[in-house]
């Protein structure tokens, strides 16, 4: 694997391609990719999988530029290696409409893996990626039919390695021995305020072995035969992941920013550019240069990817003739269609129970239905319920079966119950990959109250449009004598203010049912999932409306007489009931009042006008809400003559019965509070 002077052409060319779009732009940051751009090169030309002409071709292998910042470092290799992304796009770097914005963006861009740029966040979802690849592979390659084979790469700097998050997701990659995960540590010494001295002075590779990875170092980032030889020995370690930390300069080449923070998120200048390029022996001009034989060395790219692609689309063809229910099975989940007659899997309730419960049992009868849910829990799935029976347990192949656990004969990585552990951030991100890999739907589950821990995966599933389930059980000040440190209040509004999110909180064990069948059908990004830890009364569809009517986000669950009504009451989760008792009360004295289920804004928005005014009609202004969450919102229905009850303050550590008495949502409570506001 010889490399010659034609190479070193070649990374000259991606690294001014970045520092020109940059410059261009005047905006952006070209540190990175003038130091990296050897080891970008060194892994898109001679070991990276991939078809320019197909980016979503399945068993490509995934490259993670995981500090999104070098965006224009990942905007250049697509560029050169054929991708459809113009040379005009990257002229058109982080400007309005442009398919190169300022981090890259999933599903935005071709080529692109993941939604990167909040550090740490993309080598979390590499994991996910990784173990999605590992469990489609247990799943599906027989002896003579690797139909999933690849690997995972990640390009991750000082920063990452800095958050927290890629603590928690690195340390269970090591446990589960992912070895098709490798990250390219871009070690430069620099962070954005300074060198990494004044913040960070750990062995980052003694880190690493201790959690299980193999860990190699290039010491000259330049140096593309020891980058090559560290990529296959990373490769050839198919038993842990790997990290290989390689020594590079940030703003390689430019005399007065070589080695400095200066060089990490400003343009460099004309001069220093114009400089950087003569240091370099290229050309100050043209901008934006392509020498017409680096160009061809890049193109290569698509005959030899396009064969790749080839090759497996014909190995798959093999595969069906052998194993056609399984080949069907994965073109399937391929597509990202579910299979059919997955509806009727969903079961009914004739009790009372708590929502975790029902949800539970609906995530029991949905795991043998849809075979591709594959997720688990930070280590509460006895709390939460999320855990498959019969599904095994996602772990190493060669560990011993545990004492506890899923009971079946379905173990290693073929195995569907995913132990994060106490891991609730890196949970989130590695959910998020497995989203962005495909082939899985997963699910992730804690209380809602440590939602908190994993607001960022929520917020770039919801940006990047992803299908992923966010079970949150334990979801109000009900929980009880635990207190305020695990009663949420603000969370669920949280969660609503996310654009793109789904926030669903059902009523009863039916409407929990519901709820899980909305998720699925669902495809445009994540649901949130919010459950009680306590038993909520199974409304009598007889007298009120059926659960069905959920997936509206809001109905008319119940009138005491024909007409627009007096009072209109809105109510979410185990907060209906109570609602409905108080609707009785008040009509008992003559009130017209209409109690209005709305266990999802999300899914209400998006009806008709018309559904909607049904439903609220604008000409009545007495509207109450009632949840057991910040009031702060509600606004949007009951209006500026309306009120919402509900907790504008933290809980406390009582019996659930004390507390709702105390916090205002008994019958009584709620209906005092109706009669207040229509004066009688």
């Amino acid at each position: 694997m010889k490399f010659d002077r034609l190479d070193a052409e070649c990374v000259n060319t991606i690294r001014f391609l970045a520092v020109d779009g940059v410059q261009q732009a005047d905006s952006g940051h070209p540190g990175l990719p003038m130091g990296a751009a050897p080891a970008a090169y060194v892994l898109w030309d001679r070991f990276l999988k991939f078809d320019p002409g197909r980016p979503d071709w399945f068993d490509r292998d995934r490259f993670v530029l995981s500090a999104g910042h070098g965006s224009m470092l990942l905007y250049s290799l697509l560029h050169l290696y054929g991708f459809p992304l113009s040379l005009d796009e990257l002229k058109r770097f982080r400007q309005w409409g442009s398919l190169t914005p300022g981090h890259p963006e999933a599903f935005h861009t071709p080529g692109v893996e993941a939604t990167t740029g909040p550090l740490g966040q993309g080598l979390s979802n590499a994991v996910g990626m990784a173990a999605a690849e590992a469990h489609l592979a247990a799943r599906f390659n027989r002896p003579g039919h690797a139909v999933v084979d690849h690997y995972t790469y990640v390009l991750a700097g000082d920063g990452d390695l800095m958050e927290g998050v890629t603590a928690e997701a690195c340390s269970l990659a090591g446990h589960l021995k992912l070895g098709k995960l490798i990250v390219l540590y871009d070690d430069n010494l620099i962070s954005l305020a300074g060198t990494t001295s004044l913040s960070f002075s750990e062995n980052v590779p003694e880190r690493f072995r201790a959690y299980g990875w193999q860990t190699l170092s290039v010491e000259d980032g330049n140096d593309l035969d020891a980058l090559a030889a560290a990529l296959e020995e990373a490769r050839s370690d198919g038993g842990r992941p790997s990290l290989i930390s390689i020594r590079t300069q940030i703003g390689y080449g430019s005399p007065a920013k070589q080695d400095s923070y200066k060089a990490h998120g400003s343009p460099l200048g004309p001069e220093e550019v114009a400089a950087a390029k003569r240091n370099l022996g290229w050309p100050e001009e043209p901008a934006f240069y392509v020498p017409p034989e680096a160009g061809e060395r890049f193109l290569g790219a698509r005959e030899r990817g396009s064969a790749a692609s080839s090759r497996w689309d014909e190995a798959l063809e093999a595969y069906a003739r052998e194993f056609p229910a399984a080949a069907a099975e994965l073109r399937r989940r391929m597509a990202g269609e579910l299979p059919e007659g997955w509806e009727e899997a969903i079961p009914s309730f004739s009790e009372s129970l708590p929502t975790r419960k029902a949800g539970g049992a609906v995530l029991q009868a949905l795991g043998e239905a849809v075979p591709e849910l594959v997720g688990g829990s930070a280590d509460l799935n006895p709390s939460t319920l999320t855990e498959l029976a019969g599904a095994g347990d996602f772990e190493a192949p060669e560990r011993p079966r545990r004492l506890q656990g899923a009971a079946g004969g379905v173990w290693g990585y073929a195995g569907r119950n995913v132990h994060f552990g106490v891991r609730e951030h890196a949970m989130g991100s590695i959910g998020v990959g497995m989203a962005l890999h495909g082939g899985v739907i997963p699910f992730v589950s804690t209380f809602l109250v440590f939602a908190d821990y994993m607001r960022p995966p929520l917020r770039l599933a919801a940006l990047t449009g992803l299908r992923v389930i966010h079970v949150f059980t334990h979801d109000s000040i009900a929980l009880g004598e635990d207190g305020p440190t695990h009663q949420p209040v603000e969370q669920i509004m949280n969660l609503r203010a996310v654009p793109n999110m789904t926030v669903i909180r059902p009523a009863d064990a039916n409407e929990a049912a519901a709820a899980w069948r909305a998720a699925l059908r669902h495809r445009a990004g994540p649901v949130v999932l919010v459950f009680s830890r306590q038993k909520l009364r199974l409304l009598d569809r007889k007298k009120y409306a059926p659960a069905e009517e959920l997936e509206r986000g809001a109905y008319v669950l119940w009138q005491s007489k024909e007409g627009d009504p007096d009072l209109v009451m809105i109510a979410t989760g185990s907060e209906v009931a109570p609602t409905l008792d108080a609707g009785a009360l008040l009509a008992a004295d003559g009130i017209g009042v209409r109690v209005v289920s709305m266990p999802c804004w999300e899914l209400f928005e998006a009806q008709p006008r018309e559904y909607r005014d049904r439903v609220l009609p604008p000409g009545v202004a007495a509207r109450v809400s009632v949840e057991a969450g910040v009031t702060l919102g509600w606004q949007r229905y009951v209006g500026l003559k309306g009120r919402a009850i509900g907790i504008d303050r933290f809980g406390a550590s009582a019996p659930a019965s004390i507390l709702l008495e105390e916090f205002g949502f008994t019958p009584e409570r709620i209906a005092a509070a109706a009669r207040e506001l229509l004066g009688r």
